[in-house]
């Protein structure tokens, strides 16, 4: 690429941080370090701490039962917001934190509902991001459809730590089980209860009977699955947490592989015992004998302390290179943005410059004004020196913090070296007793291997940047606080042009716009400068200032106020004579608390990989915390070299993505070049159609319509209809996704990856059209998701096992005249199955082959019921044989004359058998 103008925008958000390293731990049965956090909007209230204890308390009891004395919650911190009065019981956190807590309490942004979920994206047993709780959930005593609360949290822990998947179905509350009955989507089968409508016309409600659809052989839409408050089923967790009598998930005897749910579409049709049975918990414990009481759980109870930053930058004699500036100068230019643009108001800052010795530069100091974040900038190093030691920078980085009466525990580092240090686990016992968070920057291909390993055992980011200032800038604003607080996270929207006079616009929507900083940095001669606000009034290059002591070739503009809304121009005139770098950034802030910008946030499936697997990658965006679908989103995947991959990313439950619209865009990423440290950046824009937020969440406790007692049906209060869609504005967002390494790639980074099989079909789809039956589904690549694939093999059986355990043996449909579309478009193919007779159902597989005849995994299996003839459309549900009863609706006449024989229905109250 030729190197030109770069334009970055900035916006400091409300995020929560998607790569996260979690500090629970098990010993001896008990989980220690879990983490439930107050989002810092919650108001004061101590009955939420009370809850939060009882929840707990009640969730450890139920999970010991639930995992066979296996597992338990040992201690819990609960972290309290800054704006929260101090109190004695209140402790200093350690490195437990908003941005890595397992649970958080927060309102639900445009405050629909109080739908306790697990943020969860990625494959069958990984883990989650979070599970959130409203403050209402968890303080109101008549929520019956969810309570009660501790069981409701070991059904999002399931969610959130085994990576196990609901076992309802909010979209298939019914499916039409190889028995030809009617079942509701649940497990285990031996859940009992009735299906049943509600009608209510103003106030006035009631209650009736299902009537069954002719076209689908299945219930009306607005029929409901009522459970009977007393039950003898045990099982499932996933499904029906609140039932008094379950405490046991599915396992392999009582799991209904049939139900059309996410727990058999993710995890290949195994139980959730059996995936709770292969996680590293599991595998490394043995159930707790004895009869002794289980321990409560110990609580802790944290507050959050103002943020606390202290810079360890490198000025060995290495970062005298680059082209067409130094290392050093690039460092400098990222360094003054975070801060002066970046960094939080309030917080305490310091700075250390490191060689083979180190520098206190400046003890921690408020930033409280412009003039404060420019006392420390002027401090940035000018002059390099010899060797590199980063022990001896880290020394004197806790030494800045401790000289200021400051603690090291809970403080952070941001360490940023281009050297090789072998002696830098010297100090990692240090480092480890210091509490501190150590955020790490490698620059350039040098920088020494076990930086990761500092952010690995302290709960720190790393990123990984290349000699431009791309990279850094990037890597330094995507370190932004921990709180929880609005207005932290750093996104970018960015350009590149190379001319003479370049011209750029910048948008600025409706939702940012406070303390918003235009920046120029060039290479050789500051350009002459023109920006225009959207209302046409003109800033020049007089009014953009900079220190020329610094020598960093850059300077800033503080728009004053808010910043207008809509586009921004600018043009850049070139007055070296030559080609230079020229860069425009563009940083600010949420217009209000209140109401969230929409942003991004990305991460790698694992942060290191093995050259023979594929990872993936993630890109959430969100509004508060509500996802955006719709939206434009690519990946750019940079080696050590330089070399880049590009990669559009799908949220339409094909390949990688687990959920359609769940605002979470994934793509697998297997094209490695060479060993070594890459670099993650997405960027997000709209289409042509407006983006959305979905006010809907999945991986959540069900809301139990109601319930059967004492042989009356007793509703709950219905649940809150989610108005549709709303739109939303993405004018562009670029966000950092830190780095990851590759390893076992041969020498020279140059040789072809191994060959990848076609990835599996996931979303698989059958309707009969009359006697024809349509298949849609998204098409896989040639390797995993890219390309185009060679040939697909279609098989289909009126039993689901033979597709599940003998793909080979199911009946091989004519696939001829189907010709394979390029990765991500919609497939579409009919066929006629040959004697197939009303009302029998087909269960449908697919495999994908590519030109080295290497095959995917067998899709998700696909069902269709072949229409049931009849003259209506509806059939109520039956009590008794129809056809002896003369008040029997025609169509089941219809059929009875039709096939010449009797046709029958017994109904219970779970399922409707067709004889």
């Amino acid at each position: 690429m030729v190197p030109g103008l770069k334009v970055f925008l900035f916006l400091s958000l409300n995020l929560l941080q998607e790569v996260k390293s979690s500090m629970v731990s098990l010993s001896n049965n008990g989980y220690e370090g879990v983490v439930i956090a107050i989002n810092p909007s919650v108001p004061e209230d101590e009955r939420l701490i009370q809850s939060i204890k009882e929840m707990v308390t009640q969730a450890s009891t139920y999970l010991f039962e639930a995992t066979k004395r296996r597992f338990y919650f040992r201690n819990v911190s609960i972290l309290v917001p800054m704006t929260w009065k101090s109190k004695s019981e209140y402790l200093t956190p350690k490195r437990e934190s908003y941005d890595k807590a397992e649970v958080i309490v927060a309102d639900p942004y445009l405050k629909y509902g109080n739908n306790p979920y697990t943020l969860k994206y990625g494959q069958c047993g990984d883990r989650g991001q979070y599970i959130h709780f409203t403050p209402n959930f968890l303080l109101t005593d008549n929520l019956r459809m969810y309570e009660p609360r501790g069981r409701v949290f070991v059904h999002e822990w399931a969610h959130l730590w085994w990576g196990v998947f609901d076992e309802y179905n909010r979209d298939r509350p019914f499916y039409m089980s190889e028995k030809n009955t009617i079942e509701a989507t649940r497990c285990s089968t031996h859940v009992s209860g009735r299906i049943m409508v509600m009608e209510c016309q103003g106030s006035s409600c009631k209650s009736r009977k299902c009537w069954r659809d002719s076209k689908t052989g299945l219930y009306e839409p607005k029929c409901t699955f009522i459970p009977n408050k007393a039950q003898a089923a045990r099982d499932s967790i996933m499904f029906m947490q609140s039932l008094d009598s379950v405490n046991e998930f599915c396992t392999e005897k009582t799991h209904n592989r049939e139900a059309p749910n996410l727990q058999n579409k993710m995890c290949n049709y195994r139980s959730t015992w059996d995936v709770i049975k292969k996680s590293a918990d599991f595998q490394n414990s043995s159930p707790m004998i004895g009869t002794e009481a289980l321990p409560r759980p110990a609580f802790s109870l944290l507050k959050f302390k103002q943020r606390i930053v202290c810079l360890v930058l490198d000025k060995s004699g290495s970062m005298k290179f680059g082209n067409p500036i130094s290392r050093l100068t690039r460092m400098n230019q990222a360094a003054e943005l975070f801060l002066i643009q970046i960094i939080e108001k309030g917080s305490l800052v310091g700075l250390v410059t490191f060689d083979s010795t180190a520098t206190i530069r400046n003890l921690l100091a408020r930033m409280t004004s412009e003039k404060s974040y420019l006392e420390i900038s002027a401090n940035l190093p000018r002059q390099v020196g010899n060797g590199t030691s980063i022990c001896n920078g880290l020394r004197s980085g806790f030494q800045a913090i401790t000289s200021s009466n400051q603690r090291t525990s809970g403080s952070e580092i941001i360490l940023l070296t281009d050297g090789e240090d072998d002696q830098i686990s010297s100090c990692f016992e240090e480092v480890k007793s210091s509490g501190a968070v150590i955020h790490t920057i490698a620059l350039g291909p040098s920088a020494a291997r076990e930086l990761e390993t500092l952010s690995d055992m302290t709960g720190g980011l790393r990123f990984y940047a290349n000699h431009d200032v791309n990279g850094l800038m990037d890597a330094f604003s995507g370190i932004s606080s921990r709180s929880g607080s609005i207005s932290q996270q750093a996104v970018q929207v960015s350009k590149n042009l190379w001319k003479e006079l370049i011209y750029g616009t910048v948008l600025v929507d409706s939702t940012i716009g406070n303390d918003t900083f235009f920046v120029i940095t060039w290479t050789i001669q500051k350009p002459e400068i023109i920006l225009q606000d959207p209302k046409g009034k003109k800033y020049t290059t007089s009014d953009f200032r900079g220190d020329d002591k610094l020598n960093i070739f850059s300077v800033r503009l503080r728009i004053p106020g808010i910043a207008e809304t809509g586009t921004w121009t600018y043009s850049l005139f070139n007055k070296a004579g030559k080609s230079q770098l020229l860069t425009v950034t563009v940083t600010t802030r949420a217009r209000s608390p209140t109401t969230p910008p929409v942003i991004v946030t990305a991460h790698m499936s694992q942060n290191t990989a093995q050259y023979t697997k594929p990872m993936i990658v993630y890109a959430r965006v969100s509004q508060g915390f509500l996802p955006v679908l719709g939206a434009n989103v690519t990946a750019t995947i940079e080696a050590e070299d330089g070399h880049q991959v590009t990669l559009e990313l799908w949220d339409n439950r094909a390949g990688a993505d687990t959920l359609k619209n769940d605002g979470v865009y994934s793509r697998y990423f297997a094209e490695y070049h060479g060993n070594g440290r890459y670099s993650l950046k997405v960027r997000v824009k709209a289409r042509k159609t407006a983006t959305k937020v979905n006010l809907k969440q999945p991986n959540k406790a069900l809301y139990v319509p109601g319930y059967v007692e004492n042989d009356e049906i007793i509703w709950n209060p219905p649940e809150p209809e989610y108005p549709d869609n709303t739109d939303t504005s993405v004018a562009g967002r670029v966000n950092t996704g830190g780095s990851f390494t590759v390893s076992g790639t041969h020498p020279g980074g140059d040789d072809t990856p191994p060959g990848f099989p076609p990835s599996k079909v996931t979303d698989l789809e059958a309707q009969f059209e009359g006697d024809h039956l349509h298949l849609t589904w998204t098409a896989p690549g040639n390797v995993i998701d890219k390309g185009k694939v060679h040939r697909y093999v279609i098989r289909m059986s009126k039993h689901s096992l033979d597709i599940e355990e003998d793909f080979n043996k199911a009946t091989l449909v004519n696939t001829h005249f189907l010709i394979p579309k390029e990765a991500g478009s919609r497939e579409n193919f009919k066929f006629k199955p040959e004697n197939i007779e009303n009302g029998a159902k087909l269960y449908i597989g697919i495999q994908a082959f590519n030109e080295a005849n290497l095959r995917s995994e067998v899709s998700n299996i696909a069902e269709a019921i072949k229409s049931i003839p009849g003259l209506g459309t509806k059939i109520p549900t039956p009590t008794l044989s129809y056809c002896s009863d003369l008040l029997a609706f025609i169509s089941v006449l219809a059929l009875c004359f039709l096939f010449n024989k009797t046709v029958g229905y017994i109904y219970n109250e779970t399922s409707l058998h067709v004889l």
